[in-house]
């Protein structure tokens, strides 16, 4: 800490860039660390802020230096922005140089006919603005269309990804959740307009994974193997199937969980069938001394013939929880067996919830 009269300023860990990898996205000159911090959850005004602080100074300790935010995230809607610009504000202003920023938009944000569920320029470049007051930032380094709507046409949101760009709003911008075809003519789209889209955001992990699968649309091409033709970095989030491959579940539905709840993750997955699988990997994660979210992490961080994906996007509801998934870099590599035992205990389960979003709009 620094001390300035009676207060006090943070400061970063000075081995804060010693241990965490940074991979390339896409065809860029940019680099996102291996693991991100997703603000979906935790930072809304339901958890003390303190908390949030305390969780945001340690993944910076750790080298993580990305962010990632949206316009609904919360309780409520918007809050998180709101909580994290305050912690920016106080403790990051003289780090944002060192910091990737992202934020997003295309769910409901507010009422009437022009607030979410869409990609419309106008939408988009109103909720951007709404994000960069809330967070009391000029720009963001990543701004993402967060899902494809199909009642807009494609180039207008593509057109307005363009102008966001050009100005100054963002300095990359992406997509959330558009299928393999849909990229590559949003990619198409963009290369013509002179601001090519950096990189893609889909949900991915070993019981989801829609990315993996060809489609037809595009030339039998799966989502990794487009991004790579479009020249695209990726960042997987919900990466631990929200929270089915920790051991959270092993022994049942625990109080206060996710499944307990019914929010983002339905009970009715957590079936004898895939929990056995689960539990079973929680065995290979010990032999490879890792834990089962580290090892489903470093899963998804694994090299593949279609593309790599550049960084994995985990939650944390505190610091403590954030150093277990952060270890997983510690060990990325996974023997042909361990695959093939992967793939034999648990394959796609039918956990997308993001899954309608990811539809082509050529359907």
């Amino acid at each position: 800490m620094l001390t300035f009269g009676e207060g006090t300023v943070w400061t970063a860990a000075e081995n804060r860039y010693e241990t965490m990898p940074y991979r390339r996205v896409g065809d860029s000159g940019l680099k996102l660390p291996a693991i991100s911090l997703g603000l979906w959850h935790n930072f809304g005004d339901d958890r003390p802020v303190t908390g949030m602080r305390e969780t945001l100074r340690r993944a910076f300790d750790l080298g993580i230096t990305h962010f990632d935010l949206a316009n609904n995230y919360g309780p409520p809607a918007g809050s998180a922005e709101l909580n994290f610009g305050r912690i920016m504000r106080e403790d990051f202003a003289r780090y944002r140089q060192e910091l990737v920023i992202s934020s997003k938009a295309g769910w409901k944000m507010w009422p009437g006919p022009y607030g979410g569920v869409g990609g419309s320029r106008k939408y988009l470049v109103d909720s951007l603005d709404q994000s960069l007051q809330r967070m009391g930032l000029d720009h963001v380094d990543v701004f993402y269309h967060h899902r494809p709507d199909p009642e807009t046409p494609l180039e207008e949101t593509m057109r307005a990804l363009d102008h966001i760009v050009r100005s100054g709003r963002a300095t990359y911008v992406g997509v959330s959740s558009y299928s393999a075809d849909l990229t590559l003519e949003a990619q198409r789209i963009m290369r013509e307009l002179g601001t090519p889209l950096l990189i893609h955001q889909p949900s991915y992990s070993m019981l989801n994974r829609w990315v993996e699968e060809p489609v037809a649309e595009a030339d039998g091409k799966n989502l990794l193997a487009a991004l790579a033709e479009c020249g695209m970095g990726s960042i997987a989030f919900s990466p631990l199937a929200q929270g089915m491959l920790t051991d959270k579940y092993l022994d049942g539905v625990p109080e206060g969980s996710r499944a307990a709840a019914q929010s983002s993750l339905n009970p009715d997955w957590l079936t004898e069938q895939t929990l056995e699988g689960i539990r079973t990997l929680n065995e290979m994660a010990r032999d490879r001394d890792q834990t089962l979210a580290q090892m489903a992490i470093a899963w998804v961080l694994r090299p593949q013939e279609q593309g790599q994906v550049t960084s994995a996007l985990v939650g944390a509801s505190s610091a403590r929880q954030l150093e277990d998934s952060a270890r997983a870099v510690r060990n990325l590599e996974f023997s042909a067996d361990e695959l093939r035992r992967i793939d034999e205990l648990v394959t796609d389960a039918d956990v997308n919830i993001w899954g309608a979003a990811t539809a082509s709009k050529h359907a």
